[in-house]
């Protein structure tokens, strides 16, 4: 199966296309592409098949930062091929041009993208996409270079120098063939010499009405910056509870960066040895099933997950059952955090196994703090509002546009272990105000007649108020039923915890390999820092 890529289109905000590369063929141009793009409804998806155009084409879409990249396709080609290639173009323009990547930047550094697009690809066949070894075939103009180019000056073409002496320039520097390590730009230095782990894991849980867990899924990714003269070889050490068992049983499908020696990691899991691009860059991510085994799973509860914080719906409430309530269960106790604050920061050169959460700049060892907690409540399409939102802790608001109610915990009012709860009114469609004939206060159920007796016997009046009662009681329980449709089916939980991490993994240290690293310098010490993060992104869901 040949991977050919023919072609790249880039559209800004407002749909015109600001960037046209074509690597081959004389594939179908951005004009024709994007009405047939738009004419799928949202969520569009990431791969189509176009039948109607000559020649028959798939088309590849990606959105990101309010740009759509699309890329064309006529043969036959793995779709996640393409896809992977328009993420590492993303990756490669927000190095070179910046973060966030705006359409204005691209148009204002074409030259350098027009670079990037023919290193990374050629003919339709990928090429190179580290971004390491592109900067050593992209040229990119200096702030000299733009001064002087903007007042019609050329900056330092290499014709400027002579023949001879460009040619002895050109073999007297390794670095026109490339660099031997691909991932890695040759000739690195620094001045400050710094190592950074980040490890981030993403929650993803969903909860029973009863509390037991259905599923509960932390996506974990190791980023590491790499600012280091030379070519440092590099041994980073993780553990978890549970020691070898539980750091394989912890860290399943992992995905490594083509810089790890895979052969160090399958004799001894937990170490990863590797020479580092130069930057920072992804170097592993992994996935922990935070689920008991099968034979636990009957007496488990969200209590033994031990997630920060969980959400339960109790409807509906009140006299017509209108009424719901949110009850935020707030734990501010996490697993290691007690041992995390007594306990001396180890060194990071060291392979001891300490609890510690060491952060970047030597800042505080202190217990993890829950951040940026937002409880998301979807509300059905009949709910007209929601009204008398009570909140014991934060802000509550009902959003109309999107029939969604926010409610927002701060830091400090999160920092107190409970259980908070929001209660809320829903207004239902109005066809309910009908049912018992009131509307906005007014009886207007039954026939007026003129004819009938202003005043009734005395008599009669026992039987009425009967009557009316059995009304009401109707009325009443034909009002409970509705709303009882009209209630949230589930609730969901995002928030953020620094120096933490779900899985229990934890660096326990990162040494250089002095013997086996070139160009460090003599005693060169690098400043090592880690960092734990996790965050649901409306991951903790209960169903309700």
């Amino acid at each position: 199966m040949s991977s050919a890529i023919e072609a790249i289109y880039i559209f800004n905000q407002n749909n015109d296309c600001i960037l046209e590369h074509v690597y081959r063929s004389r594939p179908p141009g951005p004009r024709t592409l994007l009405p047939l793009y738009q004419r799928h409804a949202k969520p569009r998806p990431s791969v189509i098949h176009l039948p109607d155009v000559n020649p028959p084409t798939v088309l590849f879409s990606l959105l990101h930062a309010n740009l759509l990249f699309l890329s064309t396709a006529s043969s036959d080609v793995e779709p996640l091929f393409v896809l992977e290639f328009l993420h590492r173009i993303i990756d490669v323009f927000e190095d070179f041009i910046g973060a966030p990547l705006l359409a204005s930047k691209i148009e204002s550094s074409y030259d350098v993208v027009a670079q990037l697009l023919g290193e990374m690809c050629d003919a339709g066949s990928v090429c190179n996409t580290e971004p390491n070894a592109l900067r050593d075939d992209v040229d990119i103009p200096g702030w000299m270079d733009k001064l002087l180019g903007g007042v019609g000056l050329p900056g330092n073409p290499p014709s400027s120098l002579p023949t001879g002496a460009l040619k002895q320039q050109l073999q007297l520097n390794p670095s026109s063939t490339g660099p031997a390590i691909p991932w890695r730009r040759a000739n690195v230095r620094h001045t400050s010499n710094e190592l950074y782990v980040d490890i981030l894991e993403t929650l993803q849980v969903t909860l029973a009405p009863s509390g037991r867990p259905l599923a509960a899924i932390a996506n974990g990714s190791i980023a590491f910056t790499s600012k280091i003269s030379g070519v440092p070889d590099l041994l980073l050490t993780l553990s978890a509870s549970g020691g070898k068992l539980g750091l394989e049983r912890a860290i399943e499908l992992p995905v490594f960066h083509p810089c790890v020696r895979l052969a160090r990691w399958k004799e001894r899991p937990g170490e990863l040895s590797f020479i580092p691009p130069d930057g920072k860059f992804v170097l592993a991510g992994y996935e922990v099933d935070l689920m008991p085994s099968i034979h636990n799973l009957q007496s488990w509860t969200n209590a033994n997950l031990q997630l920060p914080a969980s959400v339960e719906v109790v409807k509906p409430l009140g006299q017509h059952g209108a009424d719901f309530e949110i009850r935020l269960a707030i734990q501010n106790t996490f697993p290691g955090a007690a041992s995390a604050a007594q306990a001396p920061r180890p060194a990071l050169g060291s392979r001891g196994s300490g609890r510690s959460t060491p952060v970047f700049g030597g800042g505080s060892t202190g217990a993890p703090i829950l951040q940026d907690v937002v409880v998301t409540v979807p509300i059905p399409d009949a709910v007209r509002s929601v009204v008398d939102l009570r909140a014991s802790r934060g802000e509550a608001y009902f959003t109309a546009s999107e029939n969604v109610v926010e409610w927002r915990i701060s830091s400090k009012a999160a920092a107190a272990t409970g259980t908070a709860t929001l209660r809320c009114t829903i207004i239902g469609p109005l066809a309910d105000d009908d049912v018992d004939g009131v509307v906005n206060g007014f009886h207007t159920a039954g026939d007026y007649d003129e004819g009938q007796d202003a005043y009734q016997s005395s008599s009669s009046e026992p039987a009425k108020v009967s009557s009316t009662n059995e009304q009401a009681e109707s009325r009443d329980q034909g009002k409970a039923s509705m709303n009882a449709s009209l209630m949230p089916s589930s609730a969901s939980v995002s928030f953020s915890v620094k120096g933490w991490l779900a899985s229990g993994i934890r660096v326990d240290g990162l040494v250089i390999d002095t013997r086996k690293s070139r160009g460090l310098g003599e005693g060169v010490k690098p400043y090592k820092g880690v960092k734990y993060l996790t965050v649901s992104k409306k991951g903790i869901e209960t169903r309700c």
